[in-house]
């Protein structure tokens, strides 16, 4: 297992990694995230072999702008209202998928998770990667998510490499809301009072 540190050649070389094939462990402002190429059905289903995590659970893919979640999914207006309100951020915007490239295994009844992180690094790995990257918390199913480099490589064993950027900054993972069905599905960092208050005000 690769550690790479969080300076531009290491995020690069962990770019390198993840258009190979395979599954690194990164940073975000929640939590240590899993990634790997989304095109990439070898890639995504070692992901769930490293977390055993079942097949047909949805996992998220994190984004390096909003124009890049809206390649992926259908972005409703009240979509990319919580987007430039929400963005970059702790919120996980659900909605159905538009690009149909992407792996089958990580999509759940026609729909995507997406989000743009708040932390720089992660957000020049994901654009060094085509904009998009698997966002899954890095951790076997059941358990806490890992909140630095150390418990990633303590709990996970099969990553090729881990970006080791310190302490991740909210230590809590995203809120999820559904678009298509108008309502948070996972409460996380953000209350769900401010995701109503945002859809209200407008």
């Amino acid at each position: 297992m690769l550690i790479l540190r969080c300076d531009e050649q290491g995020i690069a070389r962990a770019a390198a990694v993840v258009r190979d094939g395979g599954v690194v462990a990164y940073p975000t402002d929640t939590v240590y995230g899993l990634g790997c190429d989304p095109y990439n059905d070898d890639a995504v289903e070692k992901v769930f072999r490293i977390k055993g995590r079942e097949e047909g659970k949805a996992m998220p893919l994190l984004c390096s702008s909003v124009e890049d979640a809206v390649r992926i999914a259908y972005m409703d207006e009240r979509a990319l209202r919580l987007a430039g309100h929400f963005w970059p951020g702790a919120l996980t915007i659900v909605a159905r998928l538009k690009d149909v490239r992407i792996s089958g295994k990580i999509i759940k009844d026609g729909k995507v998770g997406v989000r743009v992180p708040r932390h720089d690094h992660a957000r020049r790995l994901i654009s060094l990667c085509g904009g998009v990257l698997v966002g899954t918390s890095a951790n076997p199913s059941g358990v806490s998510p890992a909140i630095d480099a150390g418990q990633v490589i303590s709990m996970l064993k099969g990553l090729d490499a881990v970006l080791d950027c310190g302490a991740a900054q909210i230590g809590r993972a995203s809120t999820v809301y559904d678009v298509d069905e108008g309502k948070v599905i996972r409460e996380g960092a953000i209350a769900r009072e401010e995701i109503e208050r945002c859809l209200m005000h407008h």
